[in-house]
């Protein structure tokens, strides 16, 4: 006779979380190593519940026979998505948290959460309440009601950005939906957001559950190894390439495959270009790296691109940042070989695909493709090589700050903490002009120095995200840079970090409003509206004086610890002493417009953002020209 325990849903559901685990070259991680929340009536008596039940007690025991399950307190639930998804991203994707939430706002506020990491492949198991399915009052608080359908909740919002949904309207029903959250949460191809829905009445409903559904599960991260004829099909095109480029993404950190890749680099001379999630595959002096691709990218690997007759991705989604929408690759005859893992990628561009992991993918064309049968031509290095020299030299330039009793333009800080760090710290950043500045300029020293969020470039991603990754990587420097957009959308989980002694650092830059968008104002004709944080002037734009915001009272109300530094030496001093720091700090700066001396260099290649095709205004018109002649550049590889 099968062994049963009688437990609630949630006490079940929490229980059998403990016991998952994940592998992958020997190496075994909990899978969902924390459970983040804010608790509502949807949740506080189910899942709240359990998770008594399971918290670690002074001493590191619970209950007797009762594993742990961690808890984090946050404050808004859309920032415990993103510090799970910053501690999974640091993890490899080997182990994520948990989220739950009430059902009602508390649900729908995981939205944006759960967009990012489906947009962004990295896994996060959302626990988000609902209405009760035995539907003993009809409708109930926060209850949304659909004429035409009696089984939709706003739950339902979650479905297109997750992986996997389940609603679990019966205990039972919990067995199976658990099993294949866990499934797709390890599942290199289609991880992401999960979300299971629970009925607030079924999470307190009893159950006897069997035994053999809270046993130790080990669920194993797949090497996939590439297949014989396409791996000869893949070697052939590189053999007959002179002027070979390779594109490194996100998935060459996933797949943790950076050696394979500097030492296929290395035995092939061919040069490698970063994505955005791909930067730091290479370190930033290695003789191969060309540094970022695309609008954001370096001149050196953008020339490099637009020549290539075989581009190499690996890992890379090609976004219309790393195509410069679709105008970079230029070359009569170019063609491109795609080793990803996902076969949706894998063939775009008309491809020739390399279906594997990316590191399996890069040791089986290494082995097939011995340095003394194919090396890039001398000369085709020396070009690359002469063109990266050229290029550091303009990081140099921007870098440089002449003056240090002056303010610092945001190059300028990126160059004065790039003096400071060690290949130990780590950069987050997201959104704003911070990540065009940071894929040209920064120089990554290891594997996951280089922390941007640019699938989804969601502002307020940084602060919650830093918390995630100290979690993971507790004894790093871990930064968040921030401008003051970004900065006003979600402050809340400073509270946080001040709450549980994470020691994340803050870069605090205030530079009056969306810089980054008021740039791109500007220059699609729609001259800079809207995006200013100044008052309202006569004629009801905002051009009157900047508003009297001083974010770092604002971050020091918080609990914070905060650091102004008005001048290049104050911030030199003040990073300094930030780093040191094993409390919360955020160091306050005012930037400096960037001008064409201690700027950063201007975009080398183009994105598309249509401008308006008829207008009276002199700045669209001037700007709708300069659209129509780079549309006239654009590609459809087939």
């Amino acid at each position: 006779m099968t062994s049963t325990t009688r437990l609630t849903v949630a006490q079940a559901l929490v229980r059998f979380l403990t016991a998952q685990y994940t592998e992958r070259d020997g190496e075994r991680r909990r899978l969902i190593g924390a459970v983040w929340g804010i608790f509502g009536h949807g949740n506080v008596a189910g899942i709240g519940q359990a998770l008594v039940e399971h918290a670690t007690v002074p001493g590191g025991e619970t209950s007797p026979g009762v594993p742990s399950m961690p808890f984090h307190q946050g404050r808004n639930e859309q920032a415990m998505v993103h510090a799970a998804v910053g501690h999974a991203r640091q993890c490899g994707r080997l182990s994520t948290h948990a989220v739950t939430t009430s059902i009602g706002p508390g649900a729908t506020n995981l939205v944006t959460g759960a967009a990012l990491a489906t947009v962004n492949r990295l896994p996060v198991l959302l626990l988000p309440g609902d209405v009760f399915a035995a539907r003993p009052a009809d409708p109930v608080l926060q209850q949304l009601e659909v004429p035409f359908a009696g089984d939709v909740s706003v739950n339902d919002c979650l479905r297109p950005v997750s992986r996997y949904f389940d609603r679990i309207t019966r205990p039972e029903a919990l067995i199976p939906a658990a099993l294949q959250a866990m499934r797709v949460l390890t599942d290199p191809v289609d991880t992401g957001a999960v979300t299971l829905a629970l009925p607030q009445d079924v999470q307190a409903e009893a159950y006897d559950w069997p035994e053999e559904f809270f046993a130790e599960r080990i669920w194993t991260v797949r090497r996939q190894a590439p297949d014989a004829g396409e791996l000869a099909r893949a070697v052939e095109a590189v053999r007959a390439a002179r002027r070979p480029l390779i594109v490194a993404g996100g998935g060459v950190h996933h797949s943790r495959a950076e050696e394979a890749l500097a030492a296929f680099a290395s035995a092939t001379g061919i040069p490698v270009a970063s994505t955005q999630a791909g930067k730091g595959s290479l370190r930033w002096d290695h003789p191969q790296d060309v540094g970022g691709i695309g609008h954001t990218g370096t001149a050196t690997a953008d020339a490099l691109a637009r020549t290539a007759d075989l581009v190499i991705g690996v890992g890379t989604r090609y976004t219309d940042f790393t195509t410069a929408s679709g105008t970079l690759f230029a070359a009569p005859g170019v063609r491109f070989l795609s080793l990803n893992v996902a076969p949706y990628d894998g063939h775009k561009l008309a491809g020739l695909p390399l279906i594997a992991d990316a590191r399996a993918g890069l040791e089986a064309l290494a082995e097939a493709l011995p340095a003394h049968r194919h090396r890039a031509e001398p000369a085709y290095v020396t070009e690359y090589t002469d063109g990266k020299e050229r290029w550091e030299h303009r990081v140099d330039a921007a870098y440089e700050a002449e003056d240090a009793d002056v303010r610092p333009t945001q190059a300028q800080v990126l160059g004065v903490l790039d003096e400071l760090v060690t290949e130990d710290d780590i950069l987050i950043n997201a959104a704003g002009s911070l990540p065009g500045d940071l894929h040209k300029l920064w120089r990554a020293r290891s594997r996951d120095q280089y922390h941007v969020e640019y699938g989804y470039s969601c502002m307020g991603y940084e602060i919650p995200a830093a918390i995630g990754v100290r979690m993971a990587a507790p004894d790093r420097p871990v930064w968040a840079l921030v401008g003051d957009g970004t900065y006003l959308m979600m402050p809340t989980e400073i509270v946080t970090a001040v709450q549980e002694g994470v020691a994340i650092k803050v870069i605090l830059l205030q530079n009056h409003g969306y810089a980054s968008i008021g740039g791109l104002s500007e220059s699609v004709g729609a001259e800079r509206y809207g995006t200013a944080y100044r008052r309202l002037a006569a004629d009801r734009t905002y051009t009157g004086v900047p508003l009297p915001l001083d974010l770092a009272a604002n971050a020091a109300s918080l609990g914070m610890r905060v650091l102004r530094a008005r001048t290049v030496r104050d911030l030199r001093a003040a990073l300094a002493e930030a780093r040191g720091a094993d409390t919360p700090t955020c160091v306050y700066v005012e930037t400096e417009t960037a001008d064409t001396v201690s700027g950063p260099p201007p975009a080398q290649a183009w994105w598309d953002v249509p401008v308006a095709e008829t207008a009276t205004r002199p700045s669209a018109v001037k700007a709708r020209e300069e659209y129509d002649r780079h549309v006239a550049a654009r590609r459809r590889h087939l």
